[in-house]
């Protein structure tokens, strides 16, 4: 019961950057795991070396097509003055004690 495979040798370095990497591409990294990864490719120049290249050969968008302006999907949030946020509180008030009262003739 020979394995046929051949044995590959690997670094502890090398085992961490494949999880690192397999934790980002899955959106599970935490902000510490980025930072190792960073310093593990900082470390290591033909890894860097690597990365920047796959990194230059994502495509880009045309520059001719802009992206979606994200802040025109967003609902504008009206900030309510003082004497709004006044005249809220009281009229809160005044409901939840008229329905106070209510509860009280109802039993």
């Amino acid at each position: 019961m020979k394995n046929e495979r051949p044995l590959i040798r690997r670094t502890f370095l090398q085992e961490r950057f494949e999880v690192l990497i397999k934790k980002q591409l899955t959106g599970d990294a935490t902000f510490k795991d980025l930072i190792e990864l960073d310093e593990i490719i900082n470390r290591d120049p033909k890894l860097r070396e690597i990365i920047l290249e796959e990194m230059s050969e994502v495509k880009h968008p045309p520059q001719d097509q802009h992206p979606p302006n994200v802040v025109q999907n967003t609902p504008v949030v009206k900030h309510k003055s003082i004497t709004d946020r006044i005249k809220d509180f009281f009229s809160r008030l005044f409901v939840v004690e008229t329905g106070l009262e209510l509860n009280a003739y109802t039993n």
